[in-house]
């Protein structure tokens, strides 16, 4: 197995959303955005500065060290929608590359425009799309529509994406898509092939908070064998895939992890980082290096993101 070249940590910047899909798992036991921390500039520039300071790849008291080798840091922006903080964002990026950190976006796309992507484009690596269905009904149902009755067009997108490319030919396209009872007959063929991504991961609905949607081992293969013909950009997460697997930082700076132990609990936290160290709040949460390194280790042409 080879090893990865990139430690990703995973910053869910806000909890807020123009979409209310139902088996979201971005939900914490802080809901008030307000307290999120990019409302407070001088909080996140520490915050961005620790994380770097601890998981540098010349940390050596990094306790990974032992385990795993990265040569580089990237910092993936999610949500909630990152880009409802437009205002913030390109700020947010620029410091953290100032710092030394890669970085890349995962959005829902409703708020991707060419001016947004001028700005952006040029200093992502990987910009990463959420869609889960090309049928309105099926999207009205998830929850993937704003509260003003808008649902993603598609056509839109691949033309915003189009423009990302061209703004910056390295950017990498990565499509996720979320595998439910709303969607797991539905063949993507025609959508994959307009977006044309650079990957495809595909993951089964998560039942964090609750059950509603969830699908079965059979559903779960049945879709993926229907789109074995993308298997060179097609990775799957499982369930078992995604505990401990990620690096993953809340909206108010803690790492948390999924806790499925506990139906309706959720999640563990550490921690907030800017109040004990990144070393020590870490130290407080369940990470498996082997589930880690099984995701990121490069497993056709690109580096799974």
């Amino acid at each position: 197995m080879q090893k990865p070249t990139t430690l990703v940590l995973n910053w869910h910047i806000t909890e807020a959303c123009n979409y209310r899909c139902r088996y979201c798992y971005a939900k914490w036991d802080e809901s008030d955005c307000r307290r999120e921390l990019i409302h407070n500039p001088e909080r996140t520039t520490a915050f961005l500065s620790e994380l770097h300071r601890f998981f540098r790849p010349d940390n050596k008291l990094n306790p990974l060290n032992s385990q795993m080798k990265w040569g580089s840091v990237r910092l993936n922006l999610a949500g909630g929608e990152p880009l409802l903080n437009t205002e913030k964002i390109p700020d947010i990026i620029g410091q953290a590359i100032g710092l030394g950190f890669e970085v890349s976006l995962i959005t829902n796309g409703s708020h991707l425009s060419e001016n947004l992507l001028s700005q952006l484009a040029h200093q992502l690596t990987w910009l990463g799309i959420s869609i889960d269905s090309t049928n309105s009904a099926a999207n009205r149902e998830i929850g993937r529509i704003d509260r003003r009755g808008r649902l993603l067009n598609l056509d839109n997108l691949a033309n915003n994406l189009a423009i990302a490319r061209r703004l910056n030919p390295k950017l990498r396209i990565k499509l996720n898509t979320v595998v439910n009872q709303l969607n797991h007959e539905e063949d993507l063929a025609v959508l994959v092939q307009h977006i044309a991504p650079d990957k495809w991961k595909v993951l089964r609905m998560l039942p964090v908070v609750n059950h509603h949607l969830a699908v079965s081992d059979e559903q779960f293969a049945a879709f993926i064998a229907r789109h074995r013909a993308f298997d060179v950009i097609l990775c799957a997460e499982d369930n078992r895939d995604m505990h401990e697997s990620y690096l993953m930082v809340d909206p108010h700076g803690r790492f948390f992890q999924n806790n499925p132990q506990v139906e309706g609990q959720g999640y563990l936290y550490s921690q907030p980082i800017l109040e004990v160290g990144a070393a020590a709040a870490f130290a407080q949460m369940a990470f498996d290096p082997v589930r880690f390194r099984a995701r990121y280790t490069q497993h056709t042409r690109e580096h799974r993101a």
